[in-house]
């Protein structure tokens, strides 16, 4: 872990979350606007986690960021977007998997040029989605 990497785990748990379960089993946790370095620069922040989201290969954990820079005008292009993704799964999500408690089967990284309610449709909305299993503590990407 680089000592970049290690102050954003570090920051992202002195942050406030707030957290909620729905009827349907999932739990949100709020991003608070917390916003984290990828390697393209671009702005991004976590809009939200969502636990225990029912996925195609099982209980999912989704990560839904909000970066403005994938929109039409903000020039990142999906081949960068889904190198950003890859490291925020890998640098970013896998530190928050709970050790010993349930394993996700699926993680999922979401990119959105802005913010958007989990499930509902946005068709004003840039979103890239990847899908990630967990394997010996690295992200594997899998098609979504």
């Amino acid at each position: 872990m680089t000592p970049r990497t290690l102050a954003l785990c570090l920051i992202a748990a002195a942050a406030p979350a707030v957290a909620f379960a729905q009827d349907d089993g999932m739990t949100v946790e709020a991003g608070e606007g917390l916003r984290v370095e990828v390697p393209s620069g671009q702005e991004v922040t976590l809009q939200d986690v969502i636990w225990n989201a029912p996925g195609p290969e099982g209980m999912a954990l989704r990560f839904r960021f909000v970066a403005p820079g994938i929109g039409p005008e903000g020039g990142v292009d999906v081949e960068t977007a889904s190198g950003d993704m890859q490291f925020l799964c890998d640098s970013f999500a896998i530190p928050r998997i709970a050790e010993g408690g349930p394993q996700p089967e699926q993680v999922i990284i979401s990119l959105s040029d802005v913010p958007v309610v989990f499930g509902e449709a946005a068709p004003e909305a840039v979103q890239f989605f990847e899908s990630y299993r967990i394997e010996n503590g690295q992200c594997l990407w899998e098609m979504f």
